[in-house]
C-alpha cells in the first residue's frame, strides 16, 4: 500500500522542516485511538501556549507503553485551523513521540478530505519508517476517497490488496462498491452486489440500505427506493440524516415536489434537525415554479419545531435565491447568520457558496471563500469545484480554468467532479474543443470518466463536428 516517496519522516521533523511537505491538514474531530488529552494545571509550554491553551498537554499512548485507550485528541483542525493542527503534530515528533496507527489514520482523512493524495502517501512512507503498520481503518479511509474521486483502478485496487490481507471487507467496503457501479452508469450491476452481500452473510446495515436508496434514486427507481426505505425501518434500522437528504433530493429532480415535501416534515417528525444542503435543492426547485408560499410554509414549520438556528440558514438562502426582492450579498448574509447565532462551519459556508454558485453571482462566492478564510477555515476541494460552478454557470470558463490550475499547484488532486464541472463550463462558453483534451487528462490522471462526464464528452464531440 505504501508508494514510494521523498524524504525521511522524523529526520525532517527534528531539522525543523514540514513533516509532510508544508502542506496543512484539516484533522476531524473523531475519537482517535492512542491519543489521550490531559490537563496539567500550571504546565503550559510550547505551543499550546502560544495558542492561547495555558495548561494544556498532550499525552501520546505509544509503544509499549501506551494506554490504548480512545480519546478524544484536542487538535485545532477539528475548528479548521490546520496551520495550528500542523504546528502540534511537528512538536509531537519533535519531542520524541511516536503516535500509533489511529492517529495517522486521522491525518489520513484530513489529508484526503482535501483531496492531497500525494501527502496521503508521504504519510503511509512516514508510517513505514516510523514502524507504524496500517490497520483495516488506513485501508477503507483510501478507498473512500479513490470511490469519491472516481479513481477506479484505485478502488479495485486496494480492494484486492484488502483480500490478500485478509481483512473481511465490511458494510462499509460493500456500500461504496455499489456507489462505484452507480456512479459509472452501472446499476444494474450494483444490485446485484446486493445479492452477493446476501449470499456471503453480510449484515445489511444503514450504509449499504443508503447506498442502494441512493443508486434507485438517481436513476429515477422512485418506487424502489422508498420500498428498500421502508423495509430498513421494518428490521430496525433506524434512517439517518442521509437517508432523508437522498430521498428529498432525488424527489425534487424528478419533479415530486409534494412527495419532496412529505420527507421533509416526516424527516422532523423523527426528530432529526434539517440539513441545510437540502435547503439549496428545496428552494431551487420550488422557486423555479414560484411555489414561494410553500417555501414560507416550511420556514414557519422549522421555527414551531424551534430549530431556530436552521431556520435563520433557511431564511438567509431564500433571501439568496431573491425571493423577496433583495437578495443580499455574502458580507450581510454572513452577518444575519452570526446575529442569529449560527455556528459558521464549513458546511454552512459550502451550503452558501453553492447557493451564490447555483445563481452565477462568483463575487459572491468568491466573497464566502475569502471570509472562510477569515474564520481560519481553509476552503477544501469541494468548496473550489463549487466556484468553478459560478464561474462557469456565469460563462466566465477562463475564470473556472484558472481555479483548476490553482488547485493543482496547491497539490490537491483534482476528482471526478472538478473535470465533468470545467468541462460543463467550457460547453456553456462554446468552446468545445478544449472538452476532450481535459477528458483526456482526466483519464491520464488516472481517474475514471464517469457517466456525466462521458455524455458531455459525446456533446462535445457533436457539437465540433456541426462546425
Amino acid at each position: 500500500m505504501v508508494a514510494a516517496c521523498g524524504g525521511k519522516g522524523r529526520a525532517m521533523a527534528t531539522q525543523g522542516g514540514r513533516l509532510f511537505g508544508g502542506y496543512a491538514w484539516v484533522v476531524a474531530s473523531v475519537p482517535v485511538q492512542g491519543v489521550v488529552a490531559r490537563v496539567c494545571k500550571g504546565r503550559g509550554g510550547g505551543c499550546w501556549q502560544r495558542m492561547g491553551w495555558p495548561g494544556v498537554c498532550m499525552k501520546w499512548a505509544c509503544g509499549s507503553g501506551g494506554t490504548g485507550e480512545r480519546a478524544v485528541a484536542l487538535w485545532p483542525g477539528t475548528s479548521g485551523r490546520t496551520l495550528e493542527a500542523e504546528m502540534v503534530f511537528q512538536e509531537m515528533i519533535f519531542l520524541g513521540f511516536r503516535p500509533k496507527v489511529g492517529v495517522f489514520n486521522v491525518l489520513l482523512r484530513g489529508f484526503l478530505r482535501k483531496g492531497m493524495l500525494e501527502l496521503g502517501v508521504k504519510a503511509l512512507r512516514v508510517m513505514e519508517e516510523l514502524g507504524v503498520g496500517e490497520n483495516h481503518e488506513t485501508f477503507e479511509i483510501f478507498l473512500d476517497y479513490y470511490v469519491s474521486a472516481g479513481r477506479l483502478s484505485d478502488t479495485w485496487r486496494i480492494i484486492g490488496e484488502m483480500k490478500r490481507k485478509g481483512y473481511k471487507l465490511s458494510g462499509f467496503v460493500y456500500s461504496r462498491v455499489i456507489e462505484v457501479y452507480r456512479d459509472n452508469g452501472m446499476w444494474k450491476k450494483a444490485m446485484e452486489i446486493v445479492s452477493e452481500i446476501s449470499e456471503l452473510g453480510v449484515p445489511v446495515d444503514r450504509r449499504i440500505c443508503n447506498s442502494i436508496i441512493d443508486t434507485f434514486g438517481k436513476y429515477g427507481e422512485l418506487s424502489e427506493a422508498l420500498e428498500v426505505f421502508g423495509k430498513m425501518r421494518e428490521e430496525g434500522i433506524v434512517p439517518n440524516i442521509v437517508t432523508w437528504n437522498s430521498l428529498i433530493k432525488w424527489h425534487c429532480k424528478a419533479g415530486e415536489l409534494k412527495k419532496a415535501l412529505d420527507l421533509f416534515t416526516d424527516m422532523q417528525d423523527q426528530g432529526l434537525y434539517p440539513d441545510p444542503k437540502i435547503f439549496v435543492i428545496l428552494i431551487s426547485r420550488l422557486g423555479e415554479q414560484g411555489k414561494w408560499e410553500l417555501l414560507k410554509e416550511n420556514f414557519e414549520i422549522m421555527r414551531r419545531r424551534g430549530h431556530l438556528k436552521m431556520g435563520a440558514v433557511y431564511a438567509v438562502l431564500v433571501d439568496i435565491y431573491g425571493q423577496y426582492g433583495r437578495s443580499q450579498g455574502a458580507e450581510d448574509c454572513i452577518s444575519a447568520l452570526k446575529a442569529e447565532g449560527v455556528q459558521l462551519t464549513s458546511n454552512i459556508f459550502s451550503v452558501l457558496a453553492n447557493a451564490y454558485a447555483q445563481r452565477g453571482l462568483c463575487e459572491d462566492t468568491v466573497k464566502v471563500l475569502q471570509i472562510m478564510e477569515a474564520e481560519g477555515i481553509e476552503p477544501n476541494l469541494i468548496m473550489l469545484n463549487v466556484l468553478i460552478n459560478a464561474f462557469g454557470i456565469a460563462g466566465r470558463h477562463l475564470e473556472a480554468l484558472s481555479v483548476y490550475h490553482h488547485i493543482i499547484e496547491s497539490g490537491i488532486n483534482p476528482d471526478v467532479v472538478t473535470y465533468t464541472t470545467l468541462m460543463k463550463a467550457f460547453i456553456r462558453a462554446k468552446k468545445f474543443s478544449m472538452v476532450p483534451d481535459l477528458y483526456q487528462k482526466m483519464e491520464s490522471s488516472g481517474i475514471t470518466p464517469d457517466r456525466k462526464a462521458r455524455e458531455i464528452l459525446q456533446t462535445a464531440l457533436m457539437l465540433i463536428e456541426q462546425i
